[in-house]
């Protein structure tokens, strides 16, 4: 009995810490994957050697990791955001931080140099992280319920919340690993694309995210969730990493050019 304990403990825990990632391990491999096709040379060869032995795809999951750590309780909050609108308004973030101004802070601090290497390869790491965070949509979330993860589902007869569905539960869906899908998805990124993707700001990221919310909360009334649901927007998913690479690549050229 003692053991059966045990195990179920252990399932739950795993569901619950799976639930509190972002993009999921897959989604994070496959946006730094296609950032890194993306980068200009030189800025490779320096990002490869502040992160070695990680690489750059790899390194978009430690965020997540270093969460077991208390020791970096501190940047808890800053995954995520609220907006309501597509706005930034700092009254309403977290008081330890969000994701907004810590994305804006690290890359100043790694621009302007002078770290130590365990320190710059930290701060790179969790700016790779969080930049790949917001553009899940429900990582600018409206403030009310956790970015979906108060909003329980069922996906495919599996039981689950609309913020893990997105992170993980239709990437997963797919059966590929994340360079196929990266690969698929690396061919629709058209010159325009990347152009279009480049010239927005970070406030616009926030607007991308709000401009979604009705696709994403466009719920069955029994919130039983299948094919439909992925039909309709498995698509939005897609073009939300897409843009996450481009924007990656941009911010890491412009640290390390």
């Amino acid at each position: 009995m003692k053991r059966v304990q045990t195990l179920t403990l252990t399932l739950f825990l795993s569901l619950m810490v799976s639930q509190a990632f972002a993009w999921g391990q897959l989604g994070h491999y496959l946006i730094g994957y296609m950032a890194e096709k993306q980068m200009k040379k030189s800025t490779k060869r320096k990002v490869e050697k502040i992160l070695f032995p990680m690489s750059l795809g790899r390194s978009g999951t430690w965020m997540d990791e270093i969460r077991s750590d208390r020791s970096y309780d501190y940047a808890t909050t800053w995954h995520y955001l609220n907006s309501k609108n597509g706005e930034y308004d700092p009254s309403t973030q977290e008081k330890t931080g969000d994701a907004y101004e810590a994305i804006q802070r690290i890359k100043a601090e790694l621009k302007a140099g002078g770290l130590d290497p365990k320190t710059e390869a930290e701060k790179l790491k969790m700016l790779i992280h969080m930049v790949e965070d917001i553009h899940q949509p429900l990582h600018v979330g409206t403030g009310d319920d956790r970015g979906g993860n108060d909003v329980k589902i069922e996906f495919f007869g599996q039981a689950t919340n609309l913020h893990a569905l997105w992170d993980s539960g239709m990437i997963d869906r797919q059966g590929m690993s994340y360079t196929e899908i990266g690969e698929e998805l690396f061919r629709r990124l058209t010159p325009e694309m990347r152009e279009k993707y480049r010239s927005a700001t970070m406030l616009d990221w926030l607007k991308e995210a709000v401009s979604y919310r009705p696709m994403v909360y466009n719920l069955p009334e029994n919130n039983k969730i299948s094919y439909q649901y992925m039909y309709d927007n498995y698509h939005i998913a897609e073009e939300r990493m897409i843009a996450a690479s481009v924007r990656l690549a941009q911010i890491l050229e412009e640290i390390y050019p």
